[in-house]
């Protein structure tokens, strides 16, 4: 059954008036929210630590800068900006201690709700607004009077309008525009995991290294390979953007059709769906967060590890040469 979808007109911005609306970080989505607030006609803070690099940016940007325990206190509704594997610390040291009863902890991605990094007392309302975008596009959009949609969703309702909060903090930085969809913490937070890891970046970056690597393997040149595995994956995701898997392939060849139909299913198979699912058991049993959890508390050292073998394969090297040279061919 389709869900409901939200738009600005039904949404009041009644919740936000009147109220100091606290940014903790100012990371992509806390320099989007923040700037969208602002330019909507919110009393925003931006709250900082003292020796942040970040509070230049700010306050260039006109933005009262203060001290994170300070903008914890002087705020209606505090938003925790912070990625999740840094917010655990800071929610413990900088922003517990100065919390009262009624505020709003607002929160962009469910994750350290889940699984109980984070643990907000019970006298707070506990919402999230998660821009289904990055900070940068939530921005720019806002500017050029769209938006990006969002999933909204309440976690603790002490107050008894945490939902009108969540819903005007949506509108009030654009995501209205688009349309906003209700959800859970805990839907929002296996849904987006899972997309990460089986399709939008696991997945994605997966199937890109196998193509490449076949090419290449077979005898072909790295730099055809990059081209037809990469470079070009762009332009078949924006159409896809645009028009929808079926208008996608109303753009393209005969050739390039029959292939996805027919070669496309038996690439990515029934293999595939079971390993996703086992992602997904995975995701929604807690064992992906218990491990990411471990890895990040105990010195990063597979991470790392992973990382740095990863930027030394061969289509990294090939990328950066061929991206260096497209870019003086445009100057």
């Amino acid at each position: 059954m389709p869900v409901r979808i939200l738009r600005d007109k039904q949404i009041k911005l009644a919740p936000l008036r009147g109220k100091m609306c606290g940014v903790i970080g100012f990371g992509a989505q806390g320099h989007a929210h923040a700037l969208n607030l602002r330019d909507s006609g919110f009393d925003v803070v931006i709250g900082l630590h003292r020796g942040s690099r970040s509070r230049a940016r700010a306050r260039a940007r006109g933005l009262r800068v203060i001290e994170t325990s300070a903008a914890v206190r002087r705020s209606d509704i505090v938003f925790l900006a912070l990625p999740d594997t840094s917010m655990p610390r800071i929610f413990a040291r900088q922003i517990a201690p100065h919390l009262r009863a009624g505020q709003a902890l607002l929160f962009a991605h469910g994750f350290t709700v889940v699984y109980g990094t984070v643990r907000p007392p019970p006298e707070l309302d506990v919402i999230m607004v998660a821009p289904k975008g990055l900070g940068p596009m939530v921005r720019r959009e806002f500017i050029s009077g769209r938006g990006v949609p969002a999933l909204v969703a309440v976690a603790q309702d002490f107050s008894g309008d945490a939902r009108g909060t969540a819903l005007a903090w949506a509108k009030a930085i654009g995501c209205a525009r688009a349309g906003i969809i209700e959800t859970t913490f805990r839907e929002e937070t296996e849904t987006d995991m899972f997309g990460e890891q089986a399709v939008l970046c696991g997945g994605a970056t997966a199937l890109i290294r196998r193509g490449f690597d076949t090419l290449v393997r077979a005898g072909y040149a790295p730099e055809l390979a990059y081209f037809e595995c990469v470079h070009e994956l762009k332009f078949i995701v924006d159409l896809i953007h645009e028009a929808g898997i079926a208008g996608m392939r109303d753009l393209i060849s005969d050739t390039a059709k029959w292939g996805d139909l027919t070669v496309g299913p038996a690439i990515v198979d029934e293999h595939v769906s079971r390993n996703m699912a086992k992602a997904l058991r995975n995701i929604r049993s807690g064992k992906f967060a218990r491990d990411f959890i471990r890895e990040m508390e105990n010195g990063r050292k597979t991470y790392r590890r992973l990382l740095g073998a990863a930027r030394s394969e061969p289509i990294e090297k090939t990328g950066r040469r061929l991206r260096a040279l497209m870019r003086r061919t445009d100057k």
